[in-house]
């Protein structure tokens, strides 16, 4: 989800590479589920997210719709989705009664990245602490790689700008296709890379896998003949 907003309206003003320390770990913070709560439809899952709850919770994506936890969203003209809030709380579904993360193994990617945000850039993406989002003004140092807590982190983050890069190329292509067609597109890349299981049983087979639905989503929709 693009935010058109200056950078030092909303952070520290400063980027950060993912060894670098920052003040987000709130884990002192007990009792605090602020993060989880009033998110709306701002929680987008990319398909590692999708991969990584179906493993964690045993469910496929039909279920994962079907029981409210996630639902559908159109981000930036593509289908895609997000975490749905229980509306009886306003809160995630996989919140738990004290208030704690019920799936925290195989938490969303932006669920990890909290209270940080990502800053694009051409070749890359950098960090930036998101200075207003989170009310606990008292966190502590950690280093970013290890507030993430995923492995095989490079090849997450290069996994991350190719995602980030494909939707963008899709983006510009709406613009000059008919409803129709624009139609297509997005349910088609919603089959492809969310609602068909991956077979991966790691990050790194996951990476594969999903390289390889690229390569086919990319000659299925004519986007290497450029």
């Amino acid at each position: 989800m693009k935010r058109s907003v200056d950078i030092k309206e909303i952070s520290d003003g400063r980027l950060y590479s993912s060894g670098d320390m920052v003040r987000a770990d709130c884990h002192d913070c007990k009792g605090c589920s602020d993060c989880c709560r009033g998110m709306g439809s701002s929680i987008i899952l990319d398909p590692m997210d999708i991969w990584r709850l179906q493993r964690g919770i045993k469910k496929d994506f039909p279920a994962l719709m079907e029981e409210n936890y996630i639902e559908l969203g159109v981000v930036d003209g593509m289908i895609l989705p997000d975490m749905k809030m229980d509306a009886a709380k306003d809160a995630c579904p996989f919140l738990d009664d004290a208030g704690r993360c019920s799936i925290h193994s195989c938490r969303p990617g932006l669920c990890r990245l909290f209270p940080l945000g990502r800053y694009y850039e051409e070749k890359g993406f950098k960090y930036f602490v998101q200075i207003h989002e989170c009310s606990r003004k008292d966190r502590g140092k950690v280093k970013i790689k290890k507030w993430l807590g995923i492995p095989n982190l490079k090849a997450y983050e290069s996994y991350i700008m190719e995602w980030h890069d494909f939707l963008n190329e899709c983006e510009a292509d709406l613009e000059s296709l008919d409803d129709d067609n624009m139609r297509i597109l997005t349910l088609y890349v919603l089959r492809r890379f969310y609602e068909t299981s991956y077979q991966a049983v790691d990050d790194m087979t996951f990476y594969e896998e999903f390289r390889s639905r690229m390569t086919e989503v990319r000659e299925k929709l004519g986007m290497d003949r450029r």
